[in-house]
């Protein structure tokens, strides 16, 4: 019985992986159980009865990628000191996970802002959830900056997250749609641009981003 259940388990991790790469790619709408099944040589019935309907596929999908940036960007990033090097670190792992994943697959908080931008529903509840949390901890993290002293006391938060959100989604235009090998890199130093006229203390070092 366990083996069986292990196996089912696998089996919904290779469905939901199959599902991530097409909604990257394809968005969101292009799921359907009939393609991932395909896809997978799969029969409609198999994945139906591991993910459900398609909505519940799209949920999953949502909720995996939302998994999988935490993991690689916030995860590593809380190890860092707080205020700024952690900062520094949330750009920079975030730059990595654009160069080696989105920049070739496309990122579903993007795409899906602009796909379900007018939808109501569930689906853009939960990419809307995704994104306020990562804009919050943003938030969280340049306040902390700010409270630490790394950054001037009157320093606009909520303009810089903003600018710093709006690198990512330049970022994403450049890299997949104008296909620039050095749009991580003009990223970085528009981000250092950005800290350096915010700094408590004005450096003429450039930020670390390896």
């Amino acid at each position: 019985m366990e083996a069986k259940t292990g196996r089912s388990e696998l089996t919904r991790a290779a469905i939901i992986d199959t599902a991530l790469l097409m909604a990257a790619a394809e968005g969101l709408e292009s799921l359907t159980i009939g393609e991932v099944a395909k896809r997978l040589g799969m029969s409609k019935s198999g994945v139906f009865s591991r993910v459900g309907s398609r909505e519940a596929l799209q949920a999953a999908v949502i909720e995996e990628y939302d998994r999988r940036f935490l993991q690689d960007v916030f995860v590593p990033a809380m190890r860092e000191p707080r205020g700024l090097p952690r900062l520094n670190a949330i750009v920079r792992l975030w730059l990595r996970r654009v160069d080696a994943v989105e920049s070739r697959l496309g990122c579903i908080y993007c795409a899906g802002a602009f796909e379900f931008d007018d939808r109501d529903g569930p689906l853009r509840d939960l990419l809307l959830d995704g994104v306020m949390r990562w804009r919050a901890t943003l938030r969280r993290t340049v306040l902390q900056a700010v409270e630490q002293g790394h950054l001037r006391p009157e320093t606009d938060v909520d303009q810089l997250v903003f600018e710093i959100d709006g690198l990512f989604i330049a970022l994403m235009r450049d890299a997949r749609f104008l296909r620039d090998p050095r749009a991580a890199e003009r990223a970085w130093k528009a981000y250092e641009r950005l800290i350096r006229g915010c700094l408590a203390t004005p450096a003429d070092a450039a930020l670390p981003r390896d």
